[in-house]
């Protein structure tokens, strides 16, 4: 199966694209949509959409796996994050892409086994699951690559069928 994995936000949407097939992993691709801080929203926004389109278009995965959303303080953030997501299931949607999320802390529990994990013991895990060379920067895009590893270690055919996904 192919995973495309988003870290989502508006200044860097990591993204992680990888095979998964009889238990072993293939890293296809990976990296990040950065927009510029001094672009109004909007650009940004469509700079997103057109990026990932080019990235699902080049890859054509099979399921895109997703951090839900975390809020903190900032509303502004959070509300600007919000949009930049629905811009990215939107260009998965309009592609044909099953879309699954999952919470940081069931990245963490399917990467590390602890769903208290540090950032940088996920991110060495996600080297060395992947074996790549170093750890995927930005961060972003390490997380982007850890959580298409948790819709790896945690879709199930079966239950996805019979729930109708």
């Amino acid at each position: 199966m192919r995973i495309l994995g988003i870290d989502p936000g508006y200044a860097i949407v990591g993204y992680g694209v990888i095979d998964y097939i009889g238990n072993k992993f293939k890293v296809i691709e990976y990296g990040a949509i950065i927009t510029n801080a001094g672009e109004e929203m909007n650009s940004r926004f469509k700079s997103i959409h057109d990026d990932l389109n080019e990235i699902i278009e080049r890859n054509n995965p099979e399921f895109m796996a997703i951090e839900e959303l975390f809020f903190n303080s900032n509303q502004k953030t959070a509300i600007n994050v919000a949009q930049a997501r629905g811009v990215l299931l939107l260009s998965a949607l309009n592609h044909g892409v099953r879309i699954y999320e999952y919470t940081p802390l069931q990245v963490k529990q399917a990467v590390a086994g602890y769903g208290r994990a540090e950032k940088q013991q996920i991110q060495q895990l996600v080297k060395t699951l992947l074996n790549l060379e170093k750890v995927p920067k930005p961060d972003d895009t390490a997380d982007a690559l850890a959580i298409a590893v948790c819709h790896a270690h945690s879709y199930n055919p079966r239950t996805a069928s019979v729930l109708g996904l």
